[in-house]
């Protein structure tokens, strides 16, 4: 199962007033393991940073002037998580801005390239309501380190999530059938089948006493229930 951590950065909060990408941050697992393989690159936006994204993620319109245009890292990065389930914190933000840049260029979108989208902040609430379940909380809680996360950064912040992600779901592991152990035999010291006899059970019945005493509780939970008794025939 190959499974791809993404998280990006952008000009502001919303696409459709023409917010872009600057910046994409992707780490690969494989069978939930990381594999050490990544994907990371700034984008010039072709606008400027909005003062008030810069302080979240300290990228600046100075930094971004040399970098390329999301439309020349277009195929590389749709080659890295294409056929890749994702795995987002807040999905609909990234997979909107993401949409939105390959619609200019007219390519697929991400539900085309990619075999679906986990959203890590859904599966947060859904596990813990009401608590907090940010990125930060969510290592504060699942004790992962990130004390060297003092501006958010999409590549640091993917490597973050799919720690993140691993813990909030590692009990799927005990799920997975162990084919390959085989269930033990009883055979013989050379191999043989052995065949065990069975010994008789024995059966034990009711005294007349006991079936005095069961009677008499039948009578008594069908006076109490105005002559409705389940373990008693229905009386016409």
């Amino acid at each position: 199962m190959r499974q791809v951590v993404l998280d990006t950065e952008t000009t502001g909060l919303e696409w459709r007033n023409g917010d872009r990408v600057i910046e994409i941050g992707c780490v690969e697992l494989l069978n939930r393991k990381l594999s050490g393989r990544h994907y990371h690159v700034y984008i010039n936006p072709e606008r400027r940073v909005d003062p008030g994204a810069m302080a979240i993620h300290g990228i600046s319109d100075e930094f971004l002037e040399d970098k390329p245009k999301f439309r020349e890292i277009a195929d590389e990065f749709a080659d890295f998580i294409a056929g890749a389930e994702l795995v987002i914190h807040n999905a609909p933000f990234d997979v909107g801005f993401l949409n939105m840049e390959f619609e200019k260029l007219d390519r697929p979108k991400i539900d085309t390239l990619c075999g679906g989208v986990i959203d890590t902040l859904r599966m947060a609430k859904e596990q813990n309501p009401g608590k907090k379940a940010s990125l930060d909380a969510l290592c504060q809680r699942h004790e992962i380190d990130n004390a060297h996360r003092t501006l958010h950064g999409a590549l640091l912040d993917s490597e973050l999530l799919a720690e993140v992600y691993l813990a909030m779901t590692r009990g799927q592991d005990s799920l997975i059938m162990e084919l390959e152990i085989e269930p033990p035999s009883a055979s013989g010291e050379e191999g043989e089948t052995c065949v065990r006899e069975r010994k008789p059970l024995k059966v034990l019945r009711a005294s007349a006493d006991e079936v005095a005493l069961h009677d008499e509780t039948l009578a008594g939970i069908a006076k109490a229930n105005k002559g409705k008794c389940l373990w008693l025939p229905e009386q016409s």
